[in-house]
């Protein structure tokens, strides 16, 4: 490849249409003409020997190569970014901003009332509109600028959605002050006997992963109730006999009420990260609330 001939329009071109998968869309976005980045992403083909973009139904898929260059490119194009355009403009204290954040009620408990409060005494002009992860429908909310970041598992966002990891999540078992089959160092029997409560998000499911893991060593959970929320969970295990297998850090400020022991079968975790759409990625106001999420993780890490 001959870099001489690559200038940093063309690159900028190019990430717009991976983003975008169609040559009209990137032109809006890009403030050119559709001829104009036509001929860009034929010059662009020619420097790295490659389709890029093929024409499909609906727009264009990118080629393998073309994704391979997505990440590297946005980094490379974020650092040109940043040193031409500073941050210094937002002011926290004084501004004035609306942020939609989409997330399950488990990170609501989790990370959003944190949040909320520590903006608070930051950011008294910030205010939080909490939004219901709905991932079939997100990528659309995103660009129409319903839902300004999502936070949730990242395999599960669409490819031209932006992602930064705050943290990997485990999963504990929990039971009331005082359960008298609760114990530490329980055995998978003894697990497997009690009364549990699991969170169905699509309802009324009595069965996850978990049970499919318990079952490859021979063992049937018993499941009493399926609940859709894992705030009416909590309420639950802290008033009866039942138990739940819950994320971490929704249960880390409640040890006084709850009882949580490991689960005695390794049981897989899971990923947390921002979601955000390219319209927001270079908001300043935006890209700070993504920066106080980031710290507000790193300052409360077990």
């Amino acid at each position: 490849m001959d870099t001489k001939r690559i200038d940093l329009n063309l690159l900028v071109t190019l990430e717009a249409l991976l983003v975008e998968q169609n040559v009209t869309k990137a032109a809006n976005r890009l403030h050119l003409s559709q001829p104009a980045v036509s001929a860009q992403l034929s010059r662009l083909r020619d420097v790295f020997d490659d389709s890029l973009l093929i024409p499909a139904q609906r727009g264009m898929t990118p080629t393998a190569k073309a994704l391979e260059l997505l990440e590297p490119l946005r980094h490379a194009l974020d650092q040109v970014r940043a040193a031409v355009v500073q941050h210094s403009n937002f002011d926290p204290e004084r501004a004035h901003l609306t942020v939609a954040i989409a997330c399950t009620d488990y990170l609501q408990a989790a990370l959003v009332q944190p949040l909320v409060l520590s903006l608070r005494r930051q950011a008294p002009g910030v205010r939080v509109a909490l939004r219901t992860l709905d991932i079939p429908h997100l990528e659309m909310q995103m660009a129409r600028g319903e839902v300004d970041l999502a936070l949730m598992t990242p395999s599960a966002a669409a490819p031209s959605l932006r992602t930064r990891h705050l943290f990997d999540e485990r999963y504990v078992l929990i039971g009331r002050q005082g359960h008298p089959k609760l114990r530490r160092n329980i055995t998978v029997e003894q697990f497997a006997r009690l009364e549990h409560v699991i969170v169905s998000l699509r309802g009324g499911e009595f069965s996850t992963p978990v049970d499919d893991a318990l079952a490859v060593l021979g063992y049937k959970r018993n499941v009493v109730l399926s609940a859709s929320s894992f705030l009416l969970l909590l309420e639950m295990v802290t008033h009866s006999d039942f138990v739940a297998l819950v994320p971490q850090r929704l249960v880390r400020d409640r040890s006084s009420q709850l009882k949580i022991v490991e689960c005695p079968f390794p049981v897989e975790g899971f990923e947390v990260s921002i979601v955000w759409h390219e319209r927001n990625h270079g908001h300043n106001g935006q890209r700070w609330i993504r920066e106080a999420l980031v710290t507000l993780v790193a300052g409360t890490k077990s």
